[in-house]
């Protein structure tokens, strides 16, 4: 029996996330954030390129990971904690299991990390939450300064967190996606 129809046999809802093989060793080349970045495409082209409370159940639980790790990644990035929470997902972040999932991929410091900036959301995320204009919004940098570290930390570790997250897909392939030859 094909794997991916032994797959759909046993889980008759699950999305079936196809790679051609030439695009993934394209991505493998130019490193570990396209690689990483590969996959998420992959993933979120086959949900229609946006993960709703119908396509997570389409989805394994690594799947899901990666996705949550790539929204944590994109908001702590680009504005830190405090724009993710403020951008609606801290409950995506903070509610789901994706600290203990990272922890189980190997990332302990990063699920340290989401530990203790739960802490802070489950303190501070009604009053980031509200709506407000840009100026309300950059204030509250300066409002909940105790987020500054944790975004420092990500910053300074988020080469070695993707290089361990690209090694997980790696050595556990079939948990995100099919790798096809043309």
């Amino acid at each position: 029996m094909a794997l991916s129809r032994f797959f759909r046999t046993f889980v008759p809802d699950m999305k079936e996330v196809t790679i051609q093989d030439a695009v993934l060793r394209k991505a493998a080349s130019e490193g570990m954030d396209a690689f990483v970045a590969c996959f998420v495409h992959a993933i979120k082209k086959e949900i229609g390129g946006e993960l709703t409370a119908e396509t997570l159940g389409e989805l394994n639980s690594d799947q899901i990971t990666l996705l949550a790790w790539q929204t944590l990644h994109d908001e702590v990035m680009d504005g830190g904690f405090v724009q993710l929470i403020h951008n609606g997902y801290g409950l995506f972040i903070f509610k789901n299991p994706l600290a203990k999932a990272l922890k189980l991929w190997g990332l302990r410091d990063l699920s340290k990390l989401i530990y203790n900036a739960h802490t802070l959301y489950e303190k501070y995320h009604e009053q980031i939450e509200q709506d407000c204009t840009d100026d309300e919004f950059m204030a509250l940098f300066e409002q909940f300064p105790e987020f500054d570290d944790m975004d420092d930390e990500f910053v300074e570790m988020e080469e070695e967190w993707t290089e361990q997250i690209a090694r997980y897909i790696d050595e556990n392939i079939m948990r995100f996606a099919l790798v096809k030859s043309e």
